[in-house]
């Protein structure tokens, strides 16, 4: 049974790096927006099962994941929408923190639930379609897309 169970985790663990391999900026984001919100739901489990150290390693992961999202920010053509990105992200961050240290449920919630409005607004954006505002059509909404 074990040998399954480690044959499905490293067929998943290649389709998740091939996915990577072929993505673009805009399905990049898209996967730390939706690695992030798995992570925190996941913490929020261990937290209810009082599985400290898994809960702190969740946590940490998503933390690093909003990092990662803040790197893609263009702050030089973003301009105020890749300023307030990176503020919420910071904010994101901060909250994750508290709600570990705290053991706070609602801070994990909260969190997740700001990471899903923007990935709803994020998955709207279609990059191979330009924009009807003046950024280039590679830059969406202070985000760099490279092609």
């Amino acid at each position: 049974m074990s040998y399954t169970r480690n044959a499905a985790q490293q067929y998943r663990k290649m389709n998740a790096q091939s996915a990577v391999e072929y993505a673009d900026s805009h399905q990049l984001i898209t996967m730390l927006l939706e690695g992030a919100m798995e992570r925190i739901a996941a913490a929020k489990g261990a937290m209810a099962n009082k599985d400290i150290a898994n809960k702190g390693t969740l946590i940490s992961k998503a933390i690093l994941i909003v990092d990662a999202l803040r790197a893609y920010l263009d702050m030089e053509k973003g301009g105020e929408i890749s300023k307030n990105l990176k503020d919420l992200y910071d904010y994101m961050e901060l909250r994750l923190f508290e709600g570990n240290i705290e053991n706070d449920e609602s801070m994990l919630e909260e969190v997740f639930s700001l990471l899903e409005e923007i990935r709803s607004g994020w998955i709207q954006i279609n990059p191979n379609k330009p924009l009807e505002t003046s950024l280039p059509s590679q830059d969406v909404a202070g985000i760099s897309i490279k092609s």
